[in-house]
């Protein structure tokens, strides 16, 4: 068997583990999670609030975080998943916690598995927040790795679709980031 081989054993095993259903009301509000992450639509919600409530600091984080989800999901969609071209879990849908159609239903994407963009995206956001706003990147790290546990609890994703995802979007994040520190400030600057 070879090592390839070996790691996907281990990411099918533990895609069962994380997979299983655990039971109401867990399920279906982790199912409405991980759907409202789509289309980097909980970075977009957070960055509004950061900006509307965070004043100087919270709109440059704002930004920052959005930029870095841009440049991830450019990469990961554009490059990385087109050849990587992982399959997705085959999901039974006896396995998943709700039929097709109900409240915490979450469709299966047709895109690649590897690696999963919705991490990517979530950590790219928090490592841009981060940059320029320490202390709220903090629960927006938190957030982002709800997302990537979501994506495994729906079926959508192995586990180690979710750790690359987590890497690839933590080093695009620090190469916008330093790319961008000249132009929007980063640190402790007064709000």
């Amino acid at each position: 068997m070879t090592v390839r081989s070996r790691l996907h054993a281990v990411d099918r095993r533990l895609y069962t583990a994380l997979a299983a259903p655990v039971g109401e009301p867990f399920d279906t509000s982790l199912s409405r999670f991980t759907n409202a992450a789509d289309n980097s639509r909980l970075s977009m919600v957070t960055a509004a609030t950061l900006a509307i409530v965070g004043g100087r600091r919270g709109r440059r984080s704002a930004l920052m975080g959005l930029a870095c989800v841009g440049a991830t999901s450019a990469v990961t969609n554009l490059i990385v998943k087109p050849v990587a071209r992982r399959r997705r879990p085959d999901r039974k849908e006896s396995h998943h916690a709700h039929p097709p159609g109900g409240a915490g239903y979450v469709p299966m994407p047709s895109s690649a598995s590897f690696p999963s963009g919705h991490s990517a995206a979530a950590v790219a956001f928090a490592v841009g927040v981060w940059s320029v706003w320490p202390a709220a990147g903090i629960p927006v790290a938190g957030l982002a790795g709800v997302v990537g546990y979501s994506r495994v609890h729906a079926g959508v994703h192995y586990p180690g679709d979710v750790l690359a995802g987590f890497a690839l979007g933590g080093v695009v994040a620090v190469v916008v980031e330093t790319s961008l520190s000249r132009v929007i400030p980063v640190g402790t600057a007064p709000n």
